[in-house]
């Protein structure tokens, strides 16, 4: 009979990539939903080809920037949230060292230590890094889930220009006898590639691969579906 300790095996926990799974994902959904839907709708008013791609392409240019623009300044709202926090915590650590100490002890026996046991780790962990210890135990502020604004803002708007480009290549590949066909065909390589994206953001964070790939899916569907609208109310060819 194997021992205990033959059958354990390493977690290989997810949540360390969020930060960036979620920058990443949503700037690909972004941009494959937004310049997807900018295309179809262009293309629903009668619009000759060069102006559906250079309306996709405009889109995917301010579409990039403005997903690195917002990514940036929300994560920095985060960071600067998260600095003057460790600021306020390393002047009380300063002033009142007996009474953060008894505060992190506190912490510890609420998660189960009894009280000498709680005073003790909280004793070594001052000692070790005090700042650390507050930060983490107290505040919630770990090295693996800070902020980053720039890696966030930049992975947002390479993501966005990743899925952005596909369907404006794909409205560049159409022959014009089949320019018609572009609110039907985008459509359906839009509906492929969110799946797909889905599937695979729901794989990596260890979700379920159907539901990832049906929730992004429905929203593209009724992006699509209300910009092809708009476009059919402005049809050119009607003029």
């Amino acid at each position: 009979m194997k021992k205990t300790s033959e059958l354990h095996y390493e977690e290989n926990h997810k949540i360390h990539r969020s930060g960036g799974l979620r920058a990443a994902v949503l700037g690909a959904n972004d941009g494959i939903v937004s310049i997807s839907s900018i295309i179809v709708g262009v293309a629903a008013s009668g619009a000759i080809k060069i102006d559906i791609i250079l309306a996709g392409t405009a889109g995917l240019i301010a579409g990039a920037c403005a997903m690195a623009a917002g990514e940036y300044v929300s994560v920095k709202s985060q960071e600067d949230t998260e600095n003057a926090d460790l600021a306020m915590e390393k002047e009380a650590l300063e002033k009142f060292p007996e009474e953060e100490l008894l505060e992190l002890a506190a912490i510890y026996e609420k998660r189960g230590l009894d009280s000498n046991l709680a005073l003790e780790v909280a004793k070594q962990m001052t000692a070790h890094n005090a700042l650390e210890a507050h930060a983490r135990d107290e505040i919630g502020i770990t090295d693996e889930l800070s902020a980053n604004p720039l890696q966030a803002a930049f992975w947002s708007a390479f993501a966005f220009v990743i899925g952005g480009v596909i369907p404006v290549f794909a409205t560049w590949t159409i022959n014009l006898n089949y320019i018609h066909l572009i609110p039907i065909l985008i459509p359906i390589l839009t509906i492929i590639l969110l799946a797909i994206l889905g599937a695979i953001a729901g794989y990596i964070s260890g979700a379920s691969c159907l539901r990832g790939a049906l929730r992004v899916c429905f929203w593209g569907i009724i992006a699509m579906s209300l910009t092809y609208l708009v476009g059919n109310l402005f049809n050119t060819s009607l003029i």
